[in-house]
């Protein structure tokens, strides 16, 4: 492996690929669903929550056999997942949610940016469980949790100038690799939005628990879908839009302050580990 290039933990391949859009594609209707639910839906996240924590833990192996078969994760890769899943688990408690300060934020976005979109995935669900074991937050909310946060990773992945090396037909210099100051105010701009984001989502699990209530801010099962969406962004900017702001600027700062040593380390580790060189054997 040269000195410039940026291996990626796990690589993406078209098995990788579709396990990824399945699980995305099962979460989008677990945390959707509610809206276009009718009157006689019976809805309670309660009730489906643990069928859904019951299919995502085998959709995350699959994950991560895909990319197994992909030839993208191999024990070194496994063994840094391990690592970085307890580093985020200890990072959880330190904030605990409170006022939105959660610095786990930080170090999964930045993992996800440096060892790739399947990695995050894998790793920003896995951190949240690891984390929810450890802080005794295992409820209803915890698959939607997982999901959520792999998704915040994931899309760290997919952000642009992550590797150096241009695809096939590319011109090296139009696709250069974002580092220094750019990719730090990129990255922080990123963990700002889906900060915001990850709060917004995870409303969709508890706001259907208002249903019935006499509220302007609760859910209406069979209501149209332009009034529900009306009543969820107040409700939104009622509850936890003061959890959510505290918890963008806390990753901004952490980004901006701790970014570039981190981004170096998780780098430095990957190009040791060498996750995509070939395995060869020699002779006696």
């Amino acid at each position: 492996m040269t000195a410039g290039r940026q291996a990626r933990a796990v690589r993406l391949g078209p098995r990788s690929v579709a396990a990824l859009v399945l699980v995305s594609a099962i979460g989008v209707m677990a945390f959707g669903w509610p809206l276009l639910g009718d009157s006689a839906s019976g809805l309670a996240h309660s009730q489906d929550a643990p069928w859904l924590f019951a299919a995502l833990l085998p959709m995350l192996l699959a994950v991560v056999l895909a990319t197994i078969a992909d030839g993208g994760l191999d024990a070194k890769a496994i063994a840094m997942l391990g690592v970085l899943a307890a580093a985020g688990a200890a990072l959880r408690p330190l904030g605990a949610g409170t006022a939105g300060v959660e610095p786990m934020f930080f170090l999964m976005v930045l993992a996800g940016r440096v060892l790739g979109p399947g990695f995050g995935f894998v790793l920003g669900s896995v951190a949240m469980f690891a984390s929810a074991l450890l802080t005794g937050g295992v409820g209803p909310w915890l698959p939607f949790q997982m999901l959520t946060m792999g998704w915040v990773s994931m899309g760290a992945g997919l952000l642009p100038g992550a590797v150096g090396d241009p695809p096939a037909g590319a011109r090296p210099r139009a696709w250069g690799k974002l580092r220094g100051r750019r990719e730090l105010a990129l990255l922080a701009a990123y963990g700002a939005v889906s900060a915001v984001l990850y709060g917004l989502v995870m409303n969709l699990q508890g706001w259907p628990y208002l249903a019935g209530m006499a509220s302007g801010v609760s859910f209406v099962p069979g209501d149209p879908l332009d009034e529900n969406l009306a009543r969820y962004v107040a409700y939104c900017l009622a509850t936890s839009l003061g959890w959510d702001l505290p918890r963008a600027l806390v990753t901004v700062v952490l980004t901006a302050t701790l970014g570039g040593p981190v981004l170096k380390a998780l780098r430095r580790a990957t190009r040791r580990a060498a996750f995509d060189a070939p395995v060869s054997f020699g002779e006696g």
